[in-house]
């Protein structure tokens, strides 16, 4: 399974529901927002899977996530941080506090690599700092 491509497909499908306001909302995650029906076909079983396990997961913790975010976030508050690098950091957190079979390492470089991808080339540095911040702090492995 491309876990890659789930988080991508998570942090896609996150982003929609931020941007519209609809992230504290238990959306219906039958069709992924921002997929269309022959895009969902397209999908493998694994990869939908996955990504539908990370965004139930980020979505039943959010709080507890976007209060961990915002304590190492000290210079910018949750709602000043881009949408696409706010995504990325509460699959991140959620992966650091409830994928023990993920070492911390795995869980920054994913992070970092996404950030790149998905946003700009600058904030993945405000990424790897606050998610080992958080690894080194709160996770006790």
């Amino acid at each position: 399974m491309d876990k890659h491509e789930a988080r991508e497909l998570a942090i896609e499908t996150l982003y929609a529901l931020d941007f519209n306001d609809q992230i504290l909302n238990s959306p219906d995650l039958t069709n992924l927002p921002g997929k269309n029906e022959a895009e969902m076909k397209e999908l493998s079983e694994e990869v939908l899977f996955y990504a539908r396990y990370l965004i139930t997961g980020v979505l039943s913790h959010i709080e507890e996530i976007d209060n961990m975010i915002s304590k190492y976030s000290i210079n910018r508050p949750l709602d000043k941080i881009n949408i696409v690098d706010r995504n990325v950091l509460r699959i991140s957190v959620f992966s650091l506090l409830f994928e023990k079979d993920l070492h911390p390492s795995i869980v920054i470089n994913e992070a970092v690599k996404l950030s790149q991808e998905m946003s700009t080339d600058v904030t993945y540095k405000f990424i790897n700092g606050i998610l080992d911040a958080i690894s080194k702090k709160e996770i006790s492995r």
